[in-house]
C-alpha cells in the first residue's frame, strides 16, 4: 500500500471533534461488512481455489468479498470454524476540527479499513504465509460513529442494558469500531489482525475474543449446552434480504449486529435430568421441538399433551424467543464457543469462563432488543448466563464496484 493510501491520524479523525459523543467508554461486539479482495475471478459459487505461492493447500476456499453485503454474515453459508472478534475505540489524543468534518472522517476511516483487509485478502503484503484461504474480515461501525454522520441512521441507537448487565465491566460495552475475522485456520486470525491495526492508525484495542464451533452444516451447531442452536434462521435470499438486511437507503445491504459475549454455567445446566434440560430450551438434544417433528420445524406453541400442558412449556428458551410473542422479524445467528480458563464472580469466588460469543444479524436494532426483553422475563435458560460483554454495530454494505467500503457514509451525508 502507498504511503499516501495509509491516511494518517489527523486526516482520519479530525473531523470527530466537536461531536460530544465521549470517547473511551466501552466496548461491546459486533460486526460489520467484509471488506476485501478486490483481485481474482471467482466461480459461481462464489469461491476460488487460488494457490497460497508456498505449496502449502489453502485453508478453506477463499470466499468471495465484493458484493452487495459483506462476507461474514451470510458468506460462506456454513461459518468458518474459527473467530477472533476485536472491538476497537477511536483514539482521541489527535482529534481536532470542526464537527461538520465528522461524517468524512467517519467514511474515510471505513476507507482505510476496506483498503487494508483488501491488501490483506490479496495476500499483497505477503502477511499470511499460506495465504488467506477462507478468512473473512467483517467491518462494523459503533453507534457513536453513526451518529457522527447521521443520528437518524440505522445503527445510530446504543444497545440498552438487559437484566443481568449490572456485572459487565465498563470497558466491555459499546465501542467504537468491530472486526470480525473468521477462518479455517486459526492462526491467520492474530496476524490478520495485527496487519489491519498496523496500517490503520488511531485505533486502540478496547477488548477481544477467540471463539470456535464445532462441525456442522449451515448456521446449525451446538452450544456449549449440548444442544443445537441456529435452527430458526433466515436460511433462502429471500428470508435473508427480509430479515437480516436493510433494505432501503443509502444503507441499503447494511446490517445491524449484536455481539453478547455470555459466560454459561454449564456443569449447573448438566447437572440437571436429561428431561428437565429438555424442557428448559424446548426441543430435544436432536434438535426436534418438544411439540413434535424434525430439528428442521417450527415449534407448536399451541400443541398440548392430553393433560392440558403445553408441550413446548411456558418458561422454554425456543417459546420465549419466538418472534410471533414480540412482533419482530428473524435474526441470523452465527455464535461461537469461547473458553478462557477461569475467572472470578461478582462474590470474588473462581468460575469457568467458557460460554458463547454470541452474534446475530438483522435488519432493525428492535428484532433484538425486543427478544432479549423476552428472554428476561419469562426464559428459564436465562438462570445460566452472565452477561459479560455488549455492544451493537452497523455493519455496512459490501464494496459493490470499489468505491470503498465509506461510500454509502458520503451518499448519506
Amino acid at each position: 500500500m502507498s504511503d499516501e493510501a495509509r491516511m494518517d491520524r489527523r486526516t482520519l479523525l479530525r473531523g470527530l471533534a466537536g461531536v460530544g459523543l465521549g470517547l473511551g467508554v466501552g466496548a461491546g461486539a459486533g460486526a460489520g461488512a467484509t471488506v476485501a479482495l478486490r483481485p481474482g475471478a471467482a466461480d459461481a459459487a462464489g469461491t476460488t481455489a487460488a494457490g497460497t505461492g508456498s505449496g502449502a493447500p489453502l485453508s478453506g476456499a477463499r470466499v468471495e468479498p465484493l458484493g452487495a453485503h459483506q462476507a461474514g454474515v451470510t458468506r460462506p453459508a456454513t461459518p468458518q470454524q474459527h473467530c477472533l472478534l476485536a472491538v476497537l475505540d477511536v483514539d482521541d489524543a489527535d482529534l481536532a476540527g470542526a464537527a461538520d468534518a465528522a461524517d468524512a472522517a467517519v467514511a474515510d476511516l471505513c476507507d482505510a479499513l476496506g483498503q487494508a483487509v483488501g491488501e490483506l485478502l490479496a495476500d499483497a503484503a505477503g502477511v499470511l504465509p499460506d495465504g488467506p484461504g477462507d478468512l473473512t474480515v467483517t467491518v462494523g461501525l459503533g453507534p457513536r460513529l453513526v451518529r457522527a454522520v447521521d443520528p437518524t441512521l440505522p445503527g445510530a441507537e446504543d444497545l440498552p442494558a438487559f437484566a443481568g448487565d449490572t456485572g459487565i465491566p465498563a470497558g466491555a460495552t459499546g465501542g467504537d469500531v468491530m472486526l470480525q475475522l473468521c477462518g479455517s485456520d486459526p492462526g491467520n486470525l492474530e496476524p490478520a489482525l495485527e496487519h489491519v491495526l498496523a496500517t490503520v492508525p488511531g485505533l486502540l484495542p478496547r477488548w477481544r475474543q477467540r471463539g470456535y464451533r464445532g462441525p456442522g452444516e449451515g448456521f446449525v451447531v451446538r452450544s456449549p449446552l449440548g444442544f443445537h442452536d441456529g435452527i430458526a434462521v433466515p436460511r433462502t435470499e429471500e428470508e435473508q434480504a427480509e430479515n437480516v438486511w436493510i433494505a432501503d437507503g443509502p444503507l441499503a445491504g447494511a446490517s445491524v449486529c449484536v455481539v453478547r459475549r455470555l459466560r454459561l454455567d454449564t456443569a449447573a445446566f448438566r447437572s440437571e435430568p436429561a428431561a428437565r434440560q429438555e424442557e428448559i430450551v424446548g426441543r430435544r438434544r436432536d434438535g426436534s421441538p418438544l411439540s413434535g417433528g424434525t430439528i428442521d420445524d417450527d415449534v407448536r406453541l399451541q400443541a398440548k399433551a392430553p393433560d392440558g400442558e403445553y408441550l413446548v412449556p411456558p418458561r422454554s428458551h425456543a417459546r420465549a424467543a419466538h418472534p410471533s410473542f414480540t412482533g419482530s422479524r428473524l435474526m441470523l445467528r452465527r455464535g461461537y464457543a469461547f473458553d478462557n480458563g477461569t475467572a472470578t464472580d461478582s462474590g470474588g469466588e473462581p468460575v469457568a469462563d467458557t460460554g458463547l460469543l454470541f452474534i446475530c444479524f438483522q435488519a432493525d436494532l428492535r428484532t433484538f432488543v425486543a427478544t432479549q426483553h423476552r428472554l428476561d422475563e419469562g426464559d428459564d435458560l436465562m438462570r445460566y448466563v452472565t452477561p459479560t460483554a455488549s455492544g451493537t454495530f452497523l455493519v455496512l454494505p459490501g464494496d459493490r464496484d470499489g468505491g470503498g467500503l465509506g461510500a454509502p457514509l458520503r451518499a448519506g451525508a
